[in-house]
């Protein structure tokens, strides 16, 4: 005989209601708890208890599964600075790591009442003639509840020696065998080493003019806003954070990467390095012994960024740190170039 509506709801564990439940629906039996629309016969279990922000799966055909909003995030964090170089060669630096997820990827929950706090890098200083390794770049972080996500500073180029580990990997100086550094997994990739190149939003190798690593693009803010914003490098209708900085050269020098990397050094006619650009995380370029017979330094890396993407019909307004506030379609974006603030849900 099929159990009656009391019959169920005198069990543990089980909810009978003539409505549905909702991500703010905080059951008192925590995950597995089992929700009966008694009115529509839909079923809903519990499969994620956390307080405002609850996931209710639906057991059946129905209408669909009640989840929280999600938050589109993007973090990059500052860029390594290139390597210097007295009567020698430098490295470039490593890209600022590069961290995002979109509302079908992202884990990170908007619930009332919780403050998500941002904290920008700064790009790190590209190393000195005497000679020196670029420094890393500083981490962009997103905070919220008890949780924290960091996206790691670039690597410092090498100046001489091996280039810094980070985000992405400093490269080697390019002078004898040695290693560039190692990039994080998820965020970018290893430096290049002697006479190599770096793979996307990695740093270039010390020698032979090598390119900065290309970087990787972004789905959270147009081409239009990002251009007028000054933020990432766009080019072919996409907009590319995190270029790893170029490698020093001879008779010509290695491009930075897309993605705001700093170019090398030239010998001859002797052109110092170039800093990776602000905004983008980008790699600062690698320093040398240039004409007329003196060494340089290394580019510094560009500073990083932090973008929060969510629906205009949910966006609070309470924000700290004078974020700029943009709009694309029916979603709102809020954007720090520098320093720390905060969106309050």
């Amino acid at each position: 005989m099929a159990l009656s509506k009391i019959q169920l709801s005198n069990l543990d564990g089980i909810v009978v209601s003539s409505s549905n439940p909702t991500t703010s629906t905080n059951p008192a039996t925590g995950v597995g708890t089992l929700w009966v629309n008694s009115s529509t016969g839909e079923s809903y279990i519990c499969t994620s208890a956390t307080a405002g922000a609850n996931v209710w799966k639906n057991t059946g055909e129905g209408s669909g599964n009640i989840v929280p909003q999600a938050l589109h995030y993007l973090l990059i964090a500052g860029g390594g600075g290139g390597g210097g170089a007295s009567n020698n060669l430098g490295g470039g630096g490593g890209a600022g790591g590069f961290l995002e997820a979109d509302y079908n990827s992202s884990t990170v929950y908007l619930t009332s009442g919780v403050t998500y706090s941002v904290s920008v890098g700064a790009g790190g200083a590209g190393g000195t003639s005497a000679p020196t390794a670029g420094t890393n770049g500083t981490d962009t972080t997103l905070s919220y509840s008890l949780t924290t996500l960091t996206a790691i500073g670039g690597g410092g180029g090498g100046g001489p020696g091996n280039g810094l580990d980070g985000g992405s990997g400093g490269a080697n100086s390019g002078l004898g065998s040695g290693s560039g550094g190692a990039g994080t997994p998820g965020q970018g990739n290893d430096g290049g080493g002697n006479q190599g190149s770096g793979g996307g939003a990695g740093a270039a190798g010390g020698g032979n003019a090598s390119a900065g690593g290309i970087g990787k693009t972004t789905t959270i803010i147009n081409t239009t806003n990002a251009t007028a914003q000054s933020v990432g490098q766009v080019s072919g209708g996409s907009v590319y954070f995190s270029g790893g900085g170029g490698a020093q050269g001879d008779g010509s020098s290695g491009s930075g990467g897309l993605g705001g990397g700093g170019t090398g050094a030239r010998y001859n006619p002797g052109t110092a390095a170039t800093s990776g650009t602000a905004n983008t995380g980008g790699g600062g370029g690698a320093g040398r012994y240039i004409q007329p017979g003196t060494g340089s330094a290394g580019g510094n890396g560009g500073s990083g960024v932090a973008i929060l993407r969510l629906p205009t019909a949910d966006y609070s307004g309470t924000t700290t740190g004078s974020p700029t506030v943009l709009t694309e379609g029916t979603d709102t974006i809020l954007l720090w170039k520098s320093g720390t603030g905060s969106y309050t849900h």
